[in-house]
């Protein structure tokens, strides 16, 4: 028998050692996971975490964990400021599909006009249509006190019929035989965001990822805002006494997290993605969640964990190719990292006591 018995102060070795407990318990039960379904499971570990990095084919797959890495780091970065706060932005999804919507459509209107200006505007465009998508739960919030997570989640949803809705109609191409889908944008110079050295994966999105977690950094940490936020987080009524205005903090947390997915939507469409399409979305909106808690909600940690998401991507894909796990488990074993992140980071605040049958 065994009991969880509160801790007098958070344990700061587990706050550090449960990514990494988090990780190796991923390992194990993916193992369990692909071995059930008739794969050798150290082989299939091994091709999800060696073979983007060591294998013989690295040198293709080792700039794409810059690719992958680089949108999961720019919506996490955002989520985190939020939910340090206790501000819970669970639609980064749909903030990231209008952010691309917009970039794209802008870029889209200019053309063929070959200009330096049109791609400024289009990561313009990117952020405020990201931002202003989460502004609607802020705003219903802040007026009328609804619940953000259920808010900002179902507008994913309304994101998903508008993306559908563009690639028929408006941004659909009018060259493309009548197929949906907006023109490709990777054929149009001036909207392309194209590797800035060639065949490195280093584009213009993950310089802004880099930015973004230098500028969280020192918001979280030199900056009076910063405070504000973490304190709101830790003790809210102590942040009251304060004077924190919690309105403007609920508008500059989502606005931000908001503005961050749109341009992580627009950096993806102008680039790798090409083009605006039914399926667009791949669901970094979500996976990022996980990669904000895997990181503690601290910038240089997102950056970190939001590469070794982006090794899982990778590797997944090799091993759906040369082993022939099917998508569902890959995504099921991304989806055990945050199972066993909260379920090891109870140990934070519990430990475990041991008792004998029948002890009072």
């Amino acid at each position: 028998m065994f009991r969880l018995e509160k801790r007098p102060q958070p344990s700061k070795a587990f706050a550090y050692l449960t990514p990494v407990l988090a990780v190796v318990a991923t390992m194990i039960a993916g193992g369990l996971l692909f071995a059930a379904l008739g794969k050798a499971p150290l082989e299939a570990i091994r091709t999800i975490f060696w073979e983007p990095l060591f294998g013989e084919f690295s040198f293709y797959y080792r700039p794409q964990l810059l690719v992958k890495g680089a949108p999961l780091v720019l919506i996490a970065i955002g989520l985190s400021l939020g939910f340090r706060a206790g501000i819970w932005n669970i639609g980064a999804e749909g903030q990231y599909i209008v952010g691309a919507i917009c970039g794209a459509g802008v870029g889209l209107a200019f053309y063929p006009m070959e200009s330096w200006i049109i791609f400024p505007l289009m990561v313009l465009a990117g952020a405020i249509g990201g931002m202003l998508w989460a502004m609607i739960p802020a705003l219903l919030k802040v007026k009328f006190g609804t619940n953000e997570i259920l808010v900002s989640l179902m507008l994913v949803y309304v994101a998903e019929q508008l993306l559908a809705s563009m690639s028929l109609g408006l941004l659909k191409n009018p060259e493309g035989f009548g197929f949906p889908g907006s023109r490709n944008l990777q054929s149009y110079a001036s909207a392309h965001n194209a590797d800035l050295i060639e065949g490195s994966g280093m584009h213009w999105g993950v310089v802004f990822a880099f930015i973004a977690v230098i500028f969280a950094y020192i918001l979280l940490n030199r900056h009076l805002l910063g405070y504000s936020i973490r304190l709101t987080g830790e003790a809210p009524r102590a942040a009251k006494f304060a004077g924190v205005n919690p309105a403007r903090l609920i508008l500059f947390c989502l606005g931000t997290s908001g503005a961050l997915a749109g341009l992580a939507g627009l950096f993806e469409v102008a680039g790798p993605a090409g083009q605006i399409s039914i399926d667009f979305n791949t669901g970094y909106g979500f996976t990022a969640i996980i990669v904000a808690f895997l990181g503690r909600l601290h910038p240089v940690g997102i950056l970190l964990a939001g590469l070794l998401m982006a090794l899982t991507y990778i590797g997944g894909e090799i091993a759906q190719g040369s082993l022939g796990l099917p998508a569902s488990a890959i995504q099921m074993f991304q989806g055990m990292l945050l199972f066993f992140l909260l379920a090891v980071d109870v140990l934070t605040n519990y430990r475990i006591r041991f008792a004998q049958k029948g002890a009072a």
